[in-house]
């Protein structure tokens, strides 16, 4: 079978309080609820996007609620968006079926995020199976399926089923061998739908934040070529599990230089907010760490950041805050910036904010914002715990001061600051800005 002939879809929902994993609401609440669909969403997201890659198969994400717009500053640019046409699951399934194959799909499969042990491999046996199947079903243990796959479109199948119910795979069986087809079943996994799902998630969200020195280094750049290099240097030499950085449509080298310096280059949107969701959806370390595409990471940040992480109540970190050339009024700014860091607990992106990856995404990332990204996802964290101040210098470069002088870039930045609390949308901070530069 021609592997560009075969499509894997997604089937998900916008992250919205109290529109996702309704059934969880009462153990969890609300947000609560939203926040593992997030994690679910985005765990099946990685391993969709590990099989597309390898097999060079068509990925899409069929969504409920939000825009594409929503959609691509939540989960990246790397996929093609639909919205879910139809009444129903069963509808809306079919449609999806129905217009693959009239797309001259040879083998497609759908696939929900509800299910956490759903990996590349079972995703890769299921494509194999329908080499030489005409249909394939994931069952899952609450009478569901997780996972189906077919070679031709049977719109019977989604006829006459009550979804949701323990009799879904029950009655899919009767109809697939009323219509002479024999499908291959791979093995039963849990769903995590109900309450008592919840321990089964627990474990699986345990094991995988037990190794918070796997490192992802995510950097957003945009015509960097003059910076990017010195800046991988300093990060590759914490020896940190990947680094990835997001291009926004450099015009420049960036891209290659990137590349060079043994960077995955993921390409996006332009826009720091989208390109930095962009690089966390393709991490796959239990730690993230954002950074600046001209700042330069301490001599032993990675292990200072995994020892931060690694005490109680402490939610997130960063660096101290330096500049790499010297001007009036260094000292002063460099002070007051640390100070506010350590006292007030708001430091700024470019002293590299890192995080339990398991955290940003239960956050949903960084809001869908044209400026003052990093300081509301900032606020948000420190609104559950601590964020760390380590005492290690991340240096950043001083092209702001230099271009707009220390009174000129302090001022607009207090500026953005004001205008942010006081309802200013990030729309007209942009713009004014712009106007600056």
């Amino acid at each position: 079978m021609n592997r560009n002939r075969e499509r894997l879809i997604l089937f998900t929902r916008f992250p919205s309080p109290g529109a996702v994993k309704t059934r969880l609401i009462p153990a969890l609440g609300a947000e609560g609820a939203a926040a593992l669909h997030r994690r679910l969403t985005l765990r099946t997201l990685g391993a969709a996007q590990e099989v597309a890659a390898a097999r060079g198969c068509q990925l899409e994400i069929h969504f409920d609620g939000g825009s594409e717009s929503s959609m691509r500053h939540w989960l990246g640019d790397g996929c093609c968006f639909r919205a879910q046409a139809g009444a129903g699951l069963g509808e809306r399934m079919a449609f999806a079926f129905a217009e693959s194959f009239r797309e001259q799909s040879q083998a497609v499969i759908i696939i929900g995020a509800d299910c956490p042990d759903l990996t590349a491999d079972n995703l890769h046996r299921a494509f194999d199976t329908l080499a030489s199947k005409p249909a394939v079903l994931g069952p899952a243990d609450d009478g569901g399926y997780y996972l189906i796959g077919l070679t031709q479109f049977l719109p019977e199948l989604f006829r006459g089923i009550v979804w949701g119910t323990q009799t879904v795979l029950t009655d899919t069986l009767r109809i697939l061998a009323q219509a002479n087809v024999k499908p291959d079943l791979l093995e039963t996994l849990p769903d995590i739908d109900r309450p008592e799902d919840l321990p089964a998630w627990q474990r699986i969200s345990e094991a995988g934040e037990r190794d918070l020195q796997r490192l992802s280094i995510i950097i957003p750049a945009l015509n960097e070529a003059q910076q990017i290099t010195a800046t991988l240097q300093a990060a590759r030499a914490g020896n940190p599990h990947e680094i990835i950085v997001v291009d926004g449509g450099s015009t420049d080298d960036t891209p290659q230089l990137a590349r060079q310096a043994g960077a995955t280059v993921v390409p996006a949107m332009p826009g720091r907010s989208r390109q930095m969701n962009t690089g966390a959806v393709r991490a796959t370390g239990a730690t993230i760490l954002f950074l600046h595409a001209d700042t330069l990471l301490p001599s032993g940040y990675a292990t200072a950041a995994i020892r931060a992480l690694s005490q109680p109540n402490i939610v997130a970190g960063a660096f101290r805050f330096r500049i790499d050339q010297d001007f009036r009024g260094k000292s002063l700014l460099e002070w007051t910036t640390n100070l506010r860091s350590r006292w007030l607990r708001l430091p700024y992106g470019d002293q590299a904010i890192f995080l339990r990856r398991s955290l940003f995404e239960e956050l949903g990332g960084f809001a869908d914002m044209p400026i003052m990204e990093d300081y509301e996802f900032v606020l948000r964290l420190r609104r559950l715990g601590r964020i760390a101040a380590v005492p290690l210098s991340a240096t950043t470069s001083g092209r702001r001061w230099r271009r707009s002088g220390l009174l000129g870039t302090t001022l607009i930045h207090t500026l953005m600051v004001a205008g942010y609390h006081a309802g200013v949308s990030p729309q007209l901070l942009a713009k004014m800005r712009e106007r600056e530069r």
